[in-house]
């Protein structure tokens, strides 16, 4: 798209809400400042009220909230509407408690209170005069407050058209918006680049038609608007707003920023049932690991941040690989958090640990391999033990979810999970992750093949909205009927399990020592193993028990390593394994082996 006069004045905000975590730039509205300003000549602003909410409530505080979603929704309740002030009160405690937030809860009318005086006060800083578009990126945990401030600029006389776009809006919820709030005039559904872009060109006179991914309240011509096939072609994300914005907010600069990362959209593997994080994007499509690279290059370069976050479901491997060997080499002393699939080999870990990744969320789910089945995870628990006993001999710091109540859940499977947690008492613990339901996930769209026997909207947001606008708004979570007593009572001894594994962590007097580890002695190895009830324990092997063991250290089936240590009977092969087996010095699932003590670091 040329430019034009008309878009050479064109001027539009771009707008983040809390409760985007406020050591992080909105990627969102930095990549869609720099497309729509390169292909239309025109001049975007991005704004970050979140920051100035941050400073109002005290930097703490918002961490706290901004971690547990529905507290941070519930604070912004009673501003949208006014009636639902007492149960939302009732949420944003129950939500604090559950979510772990230590320390005294923060009163919760005096929060609103500040909240509302500083979204005020914000706005009446603003010059909108020259504004012709209004945009709000709306992720989850965002809706409530992008519609609260919205209104206020609306209030305030400022008469140009709002645009919400995100994860959020997509689908049937974005159109249900249009209905409930006068305050809105499109919605983008779906990738936001070509849409908002099209929006501009269409406001500012260029074009007679919308992009057909542009909703609105009134029916124009559409016109053809299909994704960036080739995302090497967007131009570096312009996150010098939020710099300027923190210089202003935070004279002292308390905390240093971590940039997002986007190496990829959508997700390669796309098939977990309970899944629904990719209903905005068509397909996956990622970057080269060169144009990643000159990427963060540029972005040190030009914010002098050494920390990154890839926003990624999953990063694309064989690029992946490729990018973090040229971090390796590159000198620089950065560090990064990434999202990737469980499939990772030792040797990629490692290449990933040299070149700054030092912190990973793998999306484990379950350790039942029948469950695993149920969910599509394309993995067995043998693969999930894999890789999180390789993540620790990398040095890679691995979050991980275990889903609990899963729909149609069995006796057997919790019983598997409970078995298999403790051989994983060693690890860093996994955190509870009570299922829930998406919409649009495959659970949601058949679910009597889960036992699912009726589907209603979230009960939290019957909290949160009135009941008209939550039932026709259905949202980003549904709420469902079938069985759901019975796995909260087969789940419980799971989750008290888990609680047990955190304490062992927490009470452990070397913490930065693994907690299963091994020395190499050449001819013999020392295992060492911490327990939960008594001192550690020391194990020796000497000779071929050595040599199989180290052999173990990837998964094997029991015929490679009768194949490789010939001869080996089968009697004393399975006597050897199931020695270990039963110290918790090993994990074997039917044919297949992996022992478990990782390397001591010299």
């Amino acid at each position: 798209m040329t430019a034009s006069a008309s878009a050479s004045c064109f001027r539009a905000t771009l707008i983040s809400m809390p409760w985007a975590l406020f050591n992080r730039p909105s990627l969102q509205l930095a990549a869609l400042k720099a497309y729509v300003e390169q292909e239309m000549g025109a001049e975007i602003t991005t704004a970050h009220p979140f920051l100035h909410i941050a400073a109002a409530i005290g930097i703490d505080v918002y961490r706290r909230i901004s971690e547990t979603s529905w507290a941070g929704e519930a604070l912004f309740a009673p501003l949208v509407f006014p009636g639902q002030r007492d149960k939302a009160r009732r949420l944003f405690g129950k939500s604090l408690r559950e979510g772990g937030a230590g320390g005294k809860s923060p009163d919760y009318d005096e929060l609103v209170a500040t909240i509302a005086a500083a979204c005020r006060n914000w706005v009446a800083h603003q010059d909108f005069s020259s504004c012709r578009l209004l945009g709000f990126t709306v992720c989850f945990g965002q809706l409530l407050s992008s519609l609260h401030l919205a209104r206020l600029i609306r209030e305030q006389g400022c008469s140009a058209p709002v645009v919400l776009g995100g994860s959020s809006c997509s689908g049937t919820v974005g159109r249900a918006l249009l209905r409930h709030f006068p305050q809105i005039d499109y919605i983008v559904d779906g990738e936001g680049e070509r849409p908002l872009l099209g929006l501009c060109a269409f406001l500012a006179g260029n074009t007679q038609g919308l992009p057909k991914a542009i909703v609105g309240r009134t029916t124009v011509p559409a016109v053809p608007c299909h994704q960036l096939e080739n995302l090497d072609l967007l131009p570096i994300p312009d996150f010098r707003p939020y710099f300027i914005e923190i210089k202003t907010v935070f004279p002292e600069f308390p905390f240093i920023p971590v940039l997002p990362l986007e190496f990829s959209r959508g997700c390669w593997w796309n098939r977990c049932a309970f899944c629904n994080l990719n209903l905005q994007w068509q397909g996956y499509r990622h970057k080269s690991h060169q144009r990643m690279a000159a990427e963060v290059e540029a972005l040190t370069r030009t914010h002098h941040c050494l920390d990154f976050f890839f926003t990624d479901n999953a990063l694309p491997p064989g690029e992946a690989d490729l990018f973090f060997r040229r971090e390796g080499e590159s000198g620089r002393d950065r560090r990064f958090f990434a999202e990737i699939r469980g499939i990772a080999t030792q040797e990629q870990l490692e290449i990933y640990r040299s070149g700054g990744l030092n912190a990973i969320q793998v999306g484990i789910e379950a350790l039942s391999n029948s469950l695993l089945r149920k969910m599509a995870k394309g993995l067995t628990v043998i693969d999930n033990i894999a890789i999180i006993r390789d993540s620790a001999a990398a040095g890679i710091n691995l979050d991980g979810n275990l889903i609990l109540e899963f729909p149609g859940s069995t006796a057997e499977e919790v019983a598997e999970t409970i078995d298999n947690l403790d051989v994983l008492l060693p690890f860093r613990p996994l955190a509870k992750a009570v299922f829930f339901l998406g919409q649009g996930s495959p659970v949601c769209r058949a679910p009597r093949t889960f036992g699912i026997s009726a589907l209603a909207p979230e009960h939290r947001y019957r909290a949160l909205l009135p009941p008209e606008v939550a039932q026709d708004i259905g949202v980003f979570i549904m709420d469902y009927r079938g069985g759901r007593r019975r796995q909260r009572q087969l789940w419980r001894p799971v989750a008290d399990r888990i609680a047990t594994w955190r304490a062992f962590h927490h009470n452990r007097k070397h913490p930065d020592q693994p907690a299963l580890s091994y020395r190499d002695g050449g001819e013999f190895l020392i295992i060492r193993q911490e327990r939960t009830d008594g001192p550690p324990l020391h194990h020796r092997l000497h000779g071929r028990s050595r040599e199989i063991y180290l052999y173990c250290g990837r998964i094997r089936t029991r015929d490679q390593i009768q194949e490789r240590f010939q001869p080996l009977s089968t009697s004393a092969l399975d006597a050897f394994l199931g020695d270990l087996r039963r110290k918790r010095l090993l994990f074997q699932d039917g044919e297949q082996v992996l022992t478990l003590a990782i390397r001591h670091p010299a």
